[in-house]
């Protein structure tokens, strides 16, 4: 039975474009009208992934986002996909480790079914039995994927060696046991524990108007728990070593560091670092370590901010002769940006930034991700403008610092492959403190 919908909207705050409402239910509906478009982008982001589970849940977030499209009371699996398709819309789906989402693109005309559709597998799911057992199929092929995917599975590998015996360190798809274990009673406890209204974020973005969008919502999502969610595990980071020995062409390794969290002043900083040190192929480790001396195919840094935590890292697959030699010259880069940065350089990668920033806004479904993450991180939506002036205004001094920072704390290190030659931390750490 439906609840009645309540029609009272709460508070409301408006910046431009962008509309934000607090329903009393405890869901936040925020849109972006984009009226030079002709589709809009409906979503609902649910602050809750893999750093929410327990062991014994761990991959339970991920079973569920495969299972938001198979069935609801009023639908079939098949009605689903024809429903949307059958206007030419698009829906999907994902987990990470801070959020799970699902998420419709169509026609700006059709955003009463998307709406509808969310909605429906979100308060209606059946969880039918035969689909669970199917799903589970699947899902395990994606683990069993993954697993031969080597530079895929790294960053799993590479993410529990920072985070070791933690939720923030298991797999989003958690392993081929847990998954094997789950049955429809507890993929449906999860979801009323951790799927409510105070855990919820709907966002839409594209040609539509905010007023719309909360009619949908009351109607679609007033039967969504309104229970309040534990908090979830900090995230703490222990340096460890992770590298197992396997038959491949190339060795995979990954070494990182800890990184700044949403929020953090170091943030920005941290970002541009990682532009100039391996953000393209300008780069000074892509120059210095494949083009010049032709020891790896692939190279590249990344940072991977959390709520409270985050990461700073770098990629490199070379082959088992080569990687002797990419860990210490790669070390030499680290220790060479502490010594300096051209503006040229920092120019440079803040224009990669920014161009990056501003080129996602012109995608309806970019948006509506990106308006729905920061209320759930910064608990408004960050002007464009404030975004670019803290790039703009990042210095070279603030960068060096960063890196000096970061590159003399402890280190993680994660390989696979022929590994033999990889060097271990302690010779890695030996090299960071060295005067250069």
């Amino acid at each position: 039975m439906r609840r009645q919908p309540q029609l009272s909207h709460g508070a409301e705050s408006q910046q431009g474009a962008i509309r934000v409402s607090h329903l009393p239910s405890g869901l936040i509906v925020v849109t972006e009208r984009m009226d030079r478009v002709e589709t809009v982008s409906f979503g609902a982001y649910v602050a809750s992934g893999t750093r929410n589970e327990t062991e014994e849940e761990n991959g339970i977030s991920h079973f569920l986002e495969h299972m938001a499209f198979k069935g609801t009371e009023r639908r079939t699996a098949l009605g689903l996909a024809e429903e949307i398709e059958n206007v030419g819309g698009h829906m999907n789906a994902y987990t990470a480790r801070e959020q799970t989402a699902f998420y419709i693109k169509s026609l700006k005309e059709d955003l009463p079914l998307a709406a509808d559709i969310i909605g429906d597998i979100l308060t209606h799911s059946t969880f039918d039995p035969e689909e669970v057992e199917r799903e589970r199929g699947v899902i395990l092929q994606e683990i069993g994927q993954a697993n031969d995917t080597p530079d895929d599975i790294i960053f799993d590998h590479f993410q529990e060696a920072a985070y070791p015996g933690q939720p923030m360190g298991r797999p989003v798809l958690g392993t081929e046991d847990r998954v094997r274990a789950f049955g429809r009673e507890a993929l449906m406890a999860y979801m009323q524990a951790h799927y409510t209204t105070h855990n919820t974020v709907i966002a839409a973005a594209g040609n539509l108007t905010h007023e719309h969008v909360l009619e949908l919502v009351d109607r679609h999502f007033a039967d969504m728990p309104s229970r309040l969610v534990p908090a979830a595990l900090p995230g703490v980071y222990h340096g460890t070593e992770f590298r197992e020995q396997r038959d491949l062409d190339q060795v995979h390794i990954v070494l990182g560091f800890p990184g700044p969290a949403y929020g953090d002043a170091d943030f920005y900083p941290t970002m541009l670092l990682a532009t100039l040190l391996g953000g393209g192929m300008s780069s000074r480790l892509f120059q210095e370590v494949r083009e010049k001396r032709g020891l790896v195919y692939s190279i590249y840094t990344f940072t991977a901010p959390y709520m409270d935590s985050g990461l700073f890292a770098l990629y490199a697959g070379t082959g088992e002769a080569e990687a002797a030699e990419v860990i210490p010259v790669t070390i030499t880069e680290l220790q060479k940006v502490q010594e300096g940065i051209k503006e040229t350089e920092l120019d440079r990668a803040r224009a990669q930034v920014k161009a990056g920033l501003l080129m996602s806004l012109e995608s309806t479904g970019s948006r509506c991700e990106q308006i729905a993450r920061q209320i759930q991180v910064f608990g408004r939506v960050v002007p464009t403008a404030e975004t670019v002036g803290k790039i703009e205004a990042v210095t070279s001094a603030e960068v060096l610092a960063v890196a000096e920072k970061l590159f003399h704390t402890e280190p993680t290190l994660a390989a696979l492959g022929p590994a033999a030659h990889v060097p271990g931390l302690a010779s890695i750490v030996a090299q960071l403190n060295e005067p250069f």
